[in-house]
């Protein structure tokens, strides 16, 4: 099996008791990935995703290996057909027969480009690994998701939760750079697998793919997005219409303690990393609400589960 999307989860919340059970006895399957390699393809920069796969790939008694393709490997060709007189030195289509060799699971985290939207959208380098590798591949985020940290998020709410119906709120917040969909995509399609209210609020300009949203409830107040929440998920992103714009940057959206107390003493969520005092202000992310930290630490057991479901399976 691969792990391309959350839509690869076949029961969510038997993934999920089994990863905080994962939690709570890491290394209870230690010898399930013994003498099996799994290889980490970073085409972009990472510390979570990294760390996190690592740490849980060594759990399950499974050995890593590492590669940084934008300094370490040939610039790889995608495209079928074309006439490599170029700069790419290798195409894709030897490169991950090559690695499927060398490799029993192949993980890959590649960015979108926010340039092209039909070229983000076709997913080109998960596309083409999952194509023609021969062993199970793992996305550590793409152009359009990243369903590790959705899961994560999942495991966070799931041990965080105190109602059986938490209202969840996913909030944009300015930042400086423009930023891929990916986060906000995969956390939207896990919420509306879930049994939560959710509510999606942003300032007008920055609505996602509808293709993602679906029915899902957009709020372009804030404030009233806010009441009664139980969870504040926020992340930045560009404009998915004027593609990988950055068409406002109000800092009234800005997560401030005077905006948490419109909730329901909710958490706060994020997945890091997060530039202080420009998406969260300090006081909101130093305090006893943030859980951002325990976030990050269910990184490792989201991927330990989805690990652990390739090698089983």
């Amino acid at each position: 099996m691969n792990y391309l999307s959350i839509n690869n989860i076949d029961n969510l919340s038997e993934w999920v008791n089994e990863a905080i059970e994962i939690k709570n006895n890491p290394l209870k399957y230690q010898d399930i990935g013994k003498n099996k390699t799994i290889g980490l393809l970073f085409f972009n920069n990472s510390l979570r995703t990294r760390l996190s796969t690592q740490k849980a790939a060594m759990n399950l008694g499974m050995e890593p290996i590492v590669m940084n393709f934008g300094s370490e490997g040939w610039a790889l060709e995608f495209e079928d057909g074309t006439v490599m007189d170029q700069g790419k030195s290798e195409h894709v289509k030897e490169a991950a027969q090559v690695i499927s060799q060398f490799c029993d699971v192949i993980a890959i985290r590649a960015f979108a480009s926010l340039i092209d939207k039909e070229e983000d959208l076709a997913e080109e380098v998960l596309t083409a690994f999952a194509k023609y590798a021969t062993v199970p591949v793992v996305n550590m985020e793409s152009s359009v998701g990243h369903p590790l940290q959705a899961l994560a998020d999942a495991i966070t709410l799931e041990e965080n939760k105190t109602v059986h119906k938490p209202k969840v709120v996913l909030s944009w917040a300015p930042h400086p750079k423009a930023l891929p969909h990916a986060v906000a995509n995969s956390f939207i399609e896990m919420m509306q697998k879930q049994d939560v209210e959710f509510v999606i609020t942003h300032p007008k300009g920055y609505e996602l793919n509808p293709e993602v949203v679906k029915k899902s409830k957009v709020e372009y107040d804030q404030d009233k997005a806010f009441a009664n929440a139980d969870f504040i998920y926020t992340k930045n992103w560009s404009s998915f219409k004027d593609y990988g714009k950055v068409i406002s940057q109000d800092k009234n959206w800005m997560i401030t303690a005077d905006k948490m107390e419109k909730t329901n003493n909710a958490k706060f969520m994020h997945c890091l990393p997060v530039r202080r005092n420009v998406v969260v202000a300090d006081e909101v992310l130093d305090s006893e609400n943030s859980i951002v930290i325990e976030q990050a630490n269910n990184r490792t057991y989201a991927a330990q589960i989805v690990l652990k479901k390739i090698l089983e399976d």
